[in-house]
């Protein structure tokens, strides 16, 4: 991965699109006198994910019960996991559930009690994927993953012809790799690739505090449980897994499902290290919506699927993703921009596994770049 700073947008002809929708999005935020922060909606909704996720884990580890509904308690667990992950943690680390710094970094803070680490999360995401999305090198999600291709612009190799029939199991260790190593990782790779700012004094606090909240999450999942309350460790284990992999599926897939599906761009810097394209023209080109009609899936997902939106608006709370997205898509057509979108969360998959298809195959990636 390179300097964050060695890739520059450009074409300021194009910036009167991305202009005039934020002068759109305000007015309506203005002559609605809304806050474009969390409302009653989003704190209800943070309140059941979260309760979702803590009310099990103290029936697994108090309460006897039988295999069927242990399980079901992991299950929930799970499902909760990658909800608050979307709906939750998601928005406070982007500042968009409160205008209250405190308030967002409280909230933020889920994703320690998920098993990650708020530093490396905010420079992958807010920093890396968000300004450059889709562009190999720069954005993490995109990088190839084991046995995974997700760039037409890296080594192909022969297995990656099969991605779209293993991928779905990959995606579904990708929280447990999280909780157990990926901080770790990405720490030293930021400090090497300069991502990471910080001083040595700053980064030694970090990796203490990074450390200390895998030793305080694995404590509660299994030294206090097996330790203090005997619960017996190989089904505790057994659960802990199963939550790990619902999670990492659901997580992992509704991401790719906005970037690596049919229809998005992989562009690459030219020589000085310049995308020749407006940056809000990028999103546009990168990025696509899922299932925007849907309003269950908008809850759970925590208006990942309005992911036009929100690479444009990362600081407005998803709650309001809905209305805005009908302005974007207004704006973009009178533009004559792109707005990227597929009509059902079928659709979304098909797309994605499509794409899958296509990057494991070296007669079609010059065509999807």
């Amino acid at each position: 991965m390179q300097l964050k700073a060695s890739i520059r947008f450009t074409n300021n002809e194009q910036a009167e699109f991305f202009s005039t929708l934020r002068k759109r999005v305000d007015t309506y935020f203005r002559d609605n006198k809304i806050s474009p922060h969390a409302n009653a909606q989003m704190i209800i909704k943070s309140i059941v994910l979260l309760s979702a996720y803590i009310v099990p884990y103290f029936f697994v580890v108090f309460v006897p019960l039988p295999f069927w509904l242990l399980a079901t308690m992991w299950s929930v667990m799970g499902f909760a996991l990658a909800g608050v992950g979307m709906s939750v943690m998601h928005d406070a680390n982007h500042g968009s559930y409160s205008s209250n710094k405190t308030i967002n970094d409280i909230m933020g803070y889920t994703l320690n009690v998920l098993g990650g680490a708020v530093f490396n999360w905010k420079l992958q995401h807010n920093v890396l994927h968000h300004t450059y999305t889709n562009i190999v090198d720069m954005d993490e999600d995109i990088e190839d993953k084991l046995i995974m291709r997700f760039s037409p612009h890296t080594e192909l190799r022969w297995y990656h012809k099969f991605q779209w029939v293993y991928a779905f199991f990959f995606y579904g260790i990708l929280t447990l790799y999280w909780a157990l190593i990926k901080d770790f990782v990405q720490f030293v790779q930021y400090k090497r690739n300069g991502v990471n700012k910080n001083t040595d004094k700053q980064n030694r606090i970090v990796l203490l505090k990074i450390i200390g909240h895998k030793v305080i999450y694995f404590s509660y999942f299994f030294v206090i449980p097996c330790l203090v309350f005997n619960v017996a460790f190989l089904p505790h284990l057994y659960g802990f897994l199963w939550m790990q992999f619902i999670a990492g599926i659901i997580l992992t897939t509704v991401f790719q499902l906005a970037h690596t599906v049919e229809g998005t761009t992989y562009p690459l810097p030219n020589e000085g290290g310049t995308i020749e394209n407006n940056w809000a023209i990028h999103q546009m080109n990168t990025t696509v919506n899922f299932s925007r009609k849907n309003k269950f899936i908008s809850w759970y997902v925590g208006g990942l699927n309005f992911q036009v939106e929100h690479h444009l608006f990362p600081r407005i709370c998803h709650v309001h993703y809905p209305a805005i997205s009908e302005i974007v898509k207004t704006t973009a057509e009178e533009y004559n921009i792109p707005y990227l979108e597929n009509k059902s969360l079928t659709d979304a998959l098909n797309a994605h596994v499509r794409a899958l298809k296509k990057l494991g195959l070296p007669s079609i990636n010059e065509a999807i770049a």
